[in-house]
């Protein structure tokens, strides 16, 4: 398994280049007018492969920590390029999913919300209480975390949630992740691989995804507010119209915006509570 990635990754000068290319994206998303928290990005990337280098890794783990950064290099270029995006759905409060076709991926959505926690808070759920979002999402049935390299790469396993009328049958997931902190703003990218830990499950359909990637960065008028991107990017397998596809998808965004809302809200209940 990865074996064409295993060779790559310990040459040091391909280490070097990655990060090239991150810190070139980088540049490209902060667009004509660099904003604090992508120049904050700029200052900490270039210590992203002295960290890697300090780390000594098998070569399967090697293999995974490329892929996840990969995912967040592929996450980056996608959500710098402003130009293409046709707005699918619109809500009154904002929140905002658009999407459009790339060469050798398909078609990509991202969800624009504003939310009303602290970035950090967001975080601690979204990575450090990941195993959970079964707990609140009904789109998620169950998130494992298969194995964990390091403070930043893990691999899980995912079972999606039923789809009303069953429209889009049972699914799973196997990705790599990858969960990076820079400054205030938050990164959780990922993307399809194979662990010899869940092979291919009867009854679910495995389907692919990828790259997929969370951004979370303080609101500009407001640093108790969170300014909440997410771009998906899912092949769902198995015979299903594309327009059904696109609906399911677009909404599935939406309802997670919903979802997370009310979970952080009662998380805020509770705390009030015990406070």
């Amino acid at each position: 398994m990865c074996i064409y990635l295993s060779f790559f990754i310990l040459q040091s000068g391909l280490r070097k280049n990655a990060m090239i290319a991150i810190h070139q994206e980088l540049n490209k998303l902060s667009g004509p007018g660099p904003s604090a928290w992508i120049n904050h990005i700029r200052r900490r990337s270039s210590l992203l492969s002295s960290w890697i280098a300090e780390e000594t890794y098998s070569e399967a783990e090697q293999c995974y920590v490329q892929q996840g950064q990969e995912a967040l290099q592929k996450s980056i270029s996608i959500l710098s390029d402003q130009d293409g995006w046709q707005t699918e759905i619109e809500n009154a409060n904002g929140d905002k999913v658009m999407s459009k076709v790339l060469p050798d991926i398909g078609k990509v959505f991202k969800l624009e919300v504003m939310l009303e926690q602290k970035t950090d808070y967001l975080y601690e759920e979204l990575v450090d209480n990941m195993e959970r979002m079964g707990e609140w999402n009904p789109n998620v049935k169950q998130v494992k975390v298969l194995q964990k390299i390091g403070q930043d790469t893990m691999i899980t396993h995912e079972v999606s949630g039923e789809t009303p009328g069953n429209v889009v049958g049972p699914r799973d997931f196997v990705s790599v992740r990858c969960a990076k902190r820079r400054g205030s703003t938050c990164f959780l990218a990922g993307m399809s691989t194979q662990h010899p830990g869940m092979p291919e499950q009867k009854g679910f359909v495995r389907a692919e995804n990828g790259p997929t990637c969370i951004v979370m960065r303080p609101s500009g008028e407001d640093p108790n507010k969170t300014k909440f991107t997410w771009l998906l990017s899912l092949d769902l397998k198995g015979w299903i119209p594309k327009t059904v596809i696109n609906r399911v998808l677009s909404q599935t965004q939406v309802d997670f915006a919903n979802h997370l809302r009310h979970r952080m809200a009662s998380n805020g209940g509770v705390e009030a509570a015990i406070a």
